[in-house]
């Protein structure tokens, strides 16, 4: 997983997204940084995640667009509809904005990992700090509106690339840059696990994906 563990487990926006939680104002609370994280995720490839409560490893590739896609819907609903989306419930907690400003940022990385397996022989990913880019990309200041349209946007083009996959790509791999290797296959699951988690952080539901349908 790519957000620090302090921000894990947090009380996001739950209650259906309706009460943003007290604490200090919007500019303190952008001030103070979570501890970055620096554990190694890919344990979620094996095992079911006790938070949210996916089994990544256990999803078939076929079912990852489809559940890629209703990931997306989900964070663009809780960017137009919640009004605490620029909120964080507690100081070295990420706000739903910033939350959501990550995903599209997971969206497009995997979509650029992605093609780079299938285009070129073992590569090594370049590394990204995801805190970095959140200090420097102002995560907190950004336009909720405009971040759910590039969710929607970053998650339709990584979905076509997904959806085009043929089986012979199916075990080409990859690598970070610490040595863990994914296959393609594992490269999306570790991915959907990501923007399911993400979504337990901010509203506590479990693997909520599973049920939903395309709208």
């Amino acid at each position: 997983m790519s957000t620090p563990l302090s921000r894990r487990g947090a009380r996001g926006v739950r209650d259906q997204f309706g009460q943003s939680l007290a604490g200090p104002a919007r500019d303190s609370l952008a001030t103070v940084e979570p501890e970055p994280d620096t554990k190694d995720w890919t344990w979620t490839l094996t095992r079911r995640c006790e938070q949210c409560g996916l089994a990544a490893g256990d999803v078939p590739v076929a079912e990852v667009p489809e559940r890629a896609f209703v990931a997306a819907e989900e964070w663009v609903a809780i960017l137009r509809s919640s009004p605490a989306v620029v909120s964080r419930p507690e100081p070295t907690v990420w706000s739903p904005l910033e939350y959501g400003a990550h995903v599209r940022d997971v969206y497009r990385l995997f979509d650029e990992r992605l093609a780079l397996m299938l285009t070129e022989d073992e590569p090594t990913f370049a590394d990204w700090d995801q805190d970095v880019t959140a200090r420097e990309q102002r995560y907190a200041e950004q336009d909720p509106e405009l971040v759910a349209d590039e969710i929607e946007a970053a998650a339709l083009t990584f979905v076509a690339r997904v959806r085009s996959l043929r089986p012979d790509q199916l075990e080409r791999r990859g690598f970070r840059s610490n040595g863990s290797e994914f296959t393609v296959v594992t490269l999306c699951q570790y991915f959907l696990h990501d923007v399911i988690h993400h979504l337990w952080d901010v509203t506590g539901q479990s693997d909520a994906t599973t049920s939903l349908e395309l709208g």
